[in-house]
């Protein structure tokens, strides 16, 4: 049997065996299957799954076949969810279905068995009814069959093979967008000699903007991290150049339209697909080679709704506040800024170069997020173009099963967000206070003592709705920082901030929070350190913003790692606590983002959940660390790999073990990356992933429903 599409004909099975009398033929009287194992997170119901229908595939589904039917899948049907796992299965095998030892007169006599569905995402056990049993055991005689037969590797088309699409279907692609495909150039190539669009007049240009994000956002291909593209084309001419690390197409996208085509070739020519906002991506999911790229970045558009004027598609009643539509191409300082015209604030990225597709699907992070909650929970609609290429509009009224997966279950995943709709709020005066706090290098204990101090308070800081951002930073130059210490120092920097909405909420008691922190901070060391503590209100968010917010850097090669800190990890421990913020930023930049608590803890929802982390609901402290290496260094980069997720990274978790990360900002090695980035939510986003997307159209890494797959020599190919 060609690959059995064993997510959609499993799922279809079990579930019709809850709903039907068919009886199966043949079925082994007595037989030994081998009892389940399963470890992991207790689930207690599937209550939360909305129903939605099953396409069937009795084989392959590698092709645009259509499904032979459909079974719908309901609460009712989906009985008893018992464990989550996330290891693979042993040796290769596609699903394990598994019960415990019956014989003919058990499976008569017994009131029920339990019955475990073993796939390499997720492990679930049932309570089924004897007559059912024998359908099961027939299931597995069909597993055990196409198991049995290995099948050849398969791959997603390569350039080169019989495979890839025709210079003919390119064009005819090409046409169909109006002109809007382009066949991508090396962003590096002005620099060398033997690139065809080699230009030494534009190579310093170019230089200089690779050093920022603006650049790379301004680019079809280019991205903020060069790891990520392989540094395949630097622009430097010492260093080789090719295009083998990027797109071979880049669909110039700038409607749903365009977008729905571009998921059409892809899934109809097996073509890989990646999708492209900005670039500002952590993770490397942005760019691949050997791919056909969505670029959405000029995907643009406002459009501002006054509180009751704007009804969710198919939804009864309007929504209580201003909400704004935006184009999934336009970015924070765009957006920022045209809100402030109207008086109005949004929960938004620190960066302005951030584009709303990647962040809000991540979940998405803020200043604001203490008082407003996640950028993810402020979105009432979205409209996607799913896997099969249909445009759709997702709420809490429709598609509710994409709607809760695409806010936070990470993008290029389930579809392309090419709007969404959000929340907006009437703007306020914006409080800070900045501290920089300077010590002596020789004065190191003290300083680790005081950067713990900071983090140990951030859980009643966000208490009375104050935000921060706190930089770690060893052994660098006091002037650089604004420190005014001569020679090198241990320098840690304090960014707090606080909405003026409410009358609790003043300058005055910002200012003490902050004063009161620092003191605690430097106890018994006051003479050891410098400190500058300086207060500032500003007439609104915007205002604070454009203050604030100056070109991010990029370009080089590096890696991030995060932990999610809650209460009981930032208060609990306060020894490992400190050796944790020790040992994790290694020699780098320790960040320390203060960005959830009140309204993120307790969050009004459209449709009542979405799929952020659950982490976020307790977690308070954001915490960042980062390695880097030299560019095409692969001894340096495999040993800073190796430290960033077993050392660095590994501190943090061994003070948070029951927490998780932030999928947008993390380590792209993460082990056990998805209970890390989704923790029980994992086993829902996986199943909506794969009935939406049964051909595996989107994958990325470390992505929803991603297991089957793996990167071979730049091709994307199934693990079995």
């Amino acid at each position: 049997m060609e690959y059995l599409s064993w997510h959609l004909f499993s799922s279809a099975l079990i579930y019709h065996a809850a709903m039907t009398r068919t009886r199966f033929p043949h079925a082994p009287r007595s037989g030994k299957l081998s009892a389940a194992v399963s470890i992991g997170e207790d689930i207690p119901t599937l209550s939360w799954l909305s129903p939605f229908k099953v396409p069937i595939c009795l084989a392959g589904c590698l092709s645009d076949q259509k499904p032979r039917g459909t079974i719908a899948i309901t609460p009712k049907s989906a009985r008893l969810f018992r464990r989550v796992m996330s290891t693979p299965p042993v040796g290769g095998v596609l699903m394990r279905m598994e019960a415990e030892d019956y014989t003919s007169s058990s499976v008569n006599d017994a009131s029920s068995a339990m019955f475990t569905l073993a796939s390499p995402a997720a492990s679930m056990s049932f309570a089924m009814a004897p007559k059912r049993l024998a359908m099961f055991a027939y299931f597995l005689q069909l597993l055990a069959l196409s198991a049995s037969h290995s099948n050849p590797k398969v791959c997603k088309a390569q350039p080169g093979t019989k495979d890839w699409p025709s210079e003919a279907k390119w064009e005819s692609l090409d046409k169909s967008l109006s002109g809007q495909l382009i066949k991508t150039v090396p962003p590096g190539g002005v620099c060398h000699p033997s690139q065809p669009s080699y230009d030494a007049a534009a190579c310093p240009a170019v230089q200089e903007g690779w050093k920022l994000a603006k650049w790379h956002t301004e680019n079809p291909v280019s991205v903020i991290m060069d790891n990520f593209v392989n540094d395949t084309c630097l622009p430097d001419p010492k260093y080789p150049c090719s295009g083998e690390g990027y797109p071979i197409y880049v669909v110039n996208a700038t409607t749903a339209e365009h977008v729905k085509k571009g998921v059409d070739f892809a899934r109809q020519n097996k073509v890989r697909l990646v999708v492209k906002g900005t670039g500002h991506d952590y993770l490397g999911r942005s760019a691949a080679p050997n791919s056909l790229s969505i670029w959405t970045h000029n995907i643009r558009g406002l459009e501002f709704f006054d509180a009751n004027k704007f009804t969710p598609k198919h939804c009864k009643a309007p929504i209580d506040k201003n909400v704004i539509k935006i184009g999934a191409g336009t970015q924070m300082l765009e957006i920022d800024e045209q809100a402030s015209l109207r008086n109005l604030t949004i929960v938004g990225g620190g960066a302005g170069s951030v584009g709303i597709g990647g962040y809000l699907t991540g979940g998405g992070h803020s200043a604001l997020s203490i008082t407003f909650g996640l950028a993810a929970d402020q979105i009432v609609e979205m409209e996607v173009v799913t896997a099969s290429g249909n445009i759709v509009t997702a709420n809490a009224c429709q598609n509710e099963d994409l709607f809760w997966a695409m806010r936070g279950g990470g993008g290029s995943t389930f579809g392309v967000m090419t709007s969404a709709t959000i929340k907006a709020y009437p703007s306020f005066k914006f409080a800070t206070v900045s501290a920089m706090l300077g010590a002596p290098v020789s004065s190191s204990d003290a300083y680790d003592e005081a950067v713990t101090t900071f983090f140990e308070e951030s859980p009643d800081l966000g208490d009375l709705g104050i935000s921060a951002y706190y930089f770690g930073l060893k052994n660098v130059s006091g002037a650089d920082y604004g420190v005014p210490v001569p020679g090198k120092i241990n320098g840690l920097i304090g960014s707090f901030m606080l909405p003026l909405i409410d009358s609790a909420n003043t300058s005055e008691s910002l200012l003490a929070a902050v004063n009161a922190t620092v003191a605690k901070a430097i106890k018994g060391a006051e003479d050891q350190f410098l400190t500058v503590v300086t207060p500032k209100t500003f007439d609104d968010f915007w205002a604070y913003y454009k203050d604030n917010n100056g070109p991010l850097d990029a370009g080089g090669d590096g890696i991030l790692g995060s932990r999610l800190l809650d209460r009981k990890s930032l208060t609990g421990n306060r020894t490992a606590l400190k050796e944790a913020l020790i040992v994790a930023p290694g020699n780098s930049v320790l960040l320390g983002h203060l960005v959830s608590g009140k309204a993120a803890h307790n969050a009004k929802i459209p449709g009542g959940s979405n799929a952020v982390n659950p982490a976020w609901r307790s977690a308070y402290v954001h915490t960042v660390v980062s390695s880097a290496w030299d560019p095409l260094d692969s001894a340096g980069k495999e040993k800073q790999l190796d430290l960033n997720t077993n050392v660095y990274t590994e501190a943090l978790r061994k003070i948070a073990p029951d927490t998780g990360a932030y999928i947008n900002e993390a380590d792209l090695y993460e082990p056990n990356f998805q209970k890390t980035f989704w923790g029980a939510n994992y086993p829902r986003l996986w199943l909506i992933k794969k009935v939406l997307d049964p051909l595996d159209v989107f994958w990325c890494s470390p992505c929803v429903g991603n297991e089957g797959w793996e990167v071979v020599d730049d091709a994307l190919c199934r693990k079995w």
